[in-house]
């Protein structure tokens, strides 16, 4: 199977990355995935992880053919290295430096270079990821600029080109339901409302219109406002 034809999804479980697997599934004939165990109090994505390929395959055996292993990476050290809202019991607020207490300082950086070598061991030269910096949260991880940045030191520090595919990074919340729904019609959309999981604080106990979750963190008020939008406008 020719380089240009493998590709490798970050995938955390949530509802940006679960698109980009659909996406990289429409488009690439052999798709692998990756998940980062970072120590993240919202563990219960891991779990959705599963949730998500298992249905991908029963649902889109179209897609199904395309999928390869999914693979799960320790990166625990980004728990070590500070108290951030995401890994340990502490307040969803903004911080003194301008951020939210949510962003993790490295999370998407050492992501990519976790990835990248994961490639480069499995024949496999680009990247898919689900960063966004239209509808998000601030983090400087997620600019289309630090991608460019890591796609060159990625094809520099390993000898060969990597490329570093984000679909979402100038679409607001409610084009990335409409991307997924003109991916995979209402059975994608529904997939993706029942079995994934974006909540920071990794509730799950009743599903809203726009999935679940405790509604009132940032990532629920993100993913519940663009599904809304969408509807409306549907």
């Amino acid at each position: 199977m020719a380089k240009q034809s493998r590709a490798l999804v970050l995938f955390s479980g949530g509802q940006d990355s679960a698109t980009c697997l659909a996406w990289a599934l429409d488009r690439y004939d052999y798709v692998e995935t990756v998940g980062f165990d970072y120590g993240q109090r919202h563990k219960i994505e891991l779990t959705a992880r599963d949730q998500v390929r298992n249905a991908l395959v029963e649902k889109f055996p179209e897609w199904a053919v395309h999928l390869g292993p999914d693979h799960m990476l320790d990166a625990r050290v980004l728990g070590a290295l500070g108290e951030t809202a995401l890994t340990h019991d502490a307040e969803i607020r903004m911080g003194e430096d301008g951020l939210p207490t949510t962003f993790v300082p490295g999370r998407n950086l050492l992501f990519l270079v976790l990835a990248g070598a994961l490639g480069y061991r499995r024949g496999i030269d680009v990247l898919v990821g689900g960063m966004c910096e239209t509808d998000y949260s601030g983090y400087p991880d997620c600019r289309d600029s630090t991608m460019a940045a890591m796609e060159a030191a990625l094809g520099a520090g390993m000898a060969r080109p990597t490329e570093v595919k984000t679909p979402l990074m100038f679409l607001t919340k409610a084009q990335t339901w409409a991307l997924a729904h003109d991916l995979g019609g209402m059975m994608l959309v529904d997939l993706i409302r029942e079995d994934s999981h974006t909540c920071y604080n990794g509730v799950r106990d009743g599903l809203h219109d726009w999935g679940y979750g405790c509604g009132t963190c940032p990532a629920c008020e993100l993913r519940a406002n663009g599904y809304r939008e969408w509807t409306a406008n549907d």
